[in-house]
């Protein structure tokens, strides 16, 4: 992370601070805890709002190809940058929220989706349209990761109960400042008769 992405980060929040959630971008503690459960054979990765790309950038160093990396990013400011940085990954200026209603892949190919997003700022319905979209990409076997400053998940119970979601926590990362916590999201095993 340079001073210049420092700079654009608190220039594009003091625009729109509800939509970034945070002044100044995710550190290296929490850009490797983000991706310590993805590498190369992962398969395709999708990134929610990947502002100036540290966790992008983990992902590379985790093994994951350029080409495998679809960004969603709904800052035009950012998504200038993001397709400088990372000219081979898929770049798309969109609003996460309409991922349904794109064809992104053929399938479920997605072995991860990564989130930048600051779920705590959304309402439910803008979440629920996020994860339907996202997970409606991922693989059933695939992984949801989120992260929040808050103490309890970002991703309100009755949230995931809608979508007959799990979350539990991955990691506290306290080297980030402010410290942080991880989720990963994944779908509910199918319910046993009792």
């Amino acid at each position: 992370m340079t001073a210049a992405d420092v700079f654009r980060f608190i220039w594009a929040w003091t625009g729109d601070p509800v939509r970034l959630g945070s002044i100044v971008p995710s550190g290296a503690a929490l850009s490797d805890a983000m991706t310590a459960e993805i590498g190369a054979d992962t398969g395709p990765v999708l990134e929610l709002g990947p502002g100036t790309g540290v966790f992008t950038a983990a992902l590379l160093r985790r093994g994951v190809p350029e080409r495998n990396i679809t960004l969603i990013e709904y800052g035009s400011d950012f998504v200038r940058l993001l397709q400088v940085r990372f000219p081979r990954a898929r770049v798309l200026w969109m609003d996460a929220a309409h991922l349904a209603r794109h064809r992104l892949y053929d399938g479920a190919p997605v072995g991860a989706v990564v989130s930048g997003l600051p779920m705590l700022n959304l309402t439910p319905r803008k979440m629920i349209a996020i994860l339907s979209g996202a997970f409606g990409y991922l693989r059933p076997d695939g992984a949801f990761y989120q992260f929040t400053y808050g103490p309890t998940c970002p991703v309100p119970r009755p949230v995931l109960d809608r979508l007959g979601l799990k979350a539990v926590m991955a990691t506290r990362v306290l080297p980030n400042v402010p410290p942080a916590a991880v989720y990963r999201l994944t779908r509910r095993g199918p319910r046993r008769p009792i």
